[in-house]
């Protein structure tokens, strides 16, 4: 479960970001923060993150203040940024592999991969590519396979469909709705 409660950002040159925002997201919702720019949505993600502090109120992820304990907070949320940072050299089985590791996954097979890649729409001679060849739209699927292979409950995804054509945008939509 997701938590805000009264969270504020305003940041040093003055400017408020966030004006005590209250949520709550349960398990296997589907939550989307809309706005124009500068409405506080990459905000919201960052003080959840615990990549800034607020100025007031709680980030709360199952329960556990994200200020407090933030790497307890950390284990039960995945993060995917606009643009999704890969190795460019390495096929989407070897990122896998290593940002599986990062987040201490050590005992999957490479069945385990290919079985997330699937499961996000990525096309099976995507699996042993370099990224480099990739699509936008084959990057955004294999960082959401990245966020999914840490297992985590809940997923922060920061501007997903930004860049994407509509095909591939509702297509992203569509496995998002399918993962819940």
């Amino acid at each position: 479960m997701i938590e805000a409660r009264n969270l504020s950002k305003r940041y040093e040159d003055g400017i408020l970001a966030l004006d005590a925002l209250n949520l709550r997201v349960e398990p296997g919702e589907i939550y989307s923060l809309l706005g124009a720019n500068g409405a506080g949505k990459t905000t919201t993600i960052n003080l959840f993150l615990n990549f800034i502090e607020p100025t007031a109120g709680e980030a709360l992820i199952n329960n556990i203040d994200v200020t407090r304990d933030p790497l307890e907070a950390k284990k039960y949320v995945a993060y995917v940024s606009e643009n999704v940072m890969l190795y460019a050299s390495f096929t989407a089985r070897q990122n896998l592999d290593f940002f599986a590791k990062l987040a201490g996954r050590r005992q999957l097979k490479k069945e385990d991969y290919y079985r997330v890649m699937r499961n996000v729409g990525l096309p099976e001679k995507a699996f042993d590519q370099r990224v480099k060849e990739f699509s936008k739209g084959m990057r955004q699927k294999l960082g959401i396979a990245i966020a999914m292979i840490k297992d985590a409950p809940a997923l922060f995804l920061d501007e997903p469909t930004s860049g994407l054509d509509p095909k591939a945008a509702a297509e992203f939509c569509e496995t998002l709705v399918d993962l819940r």
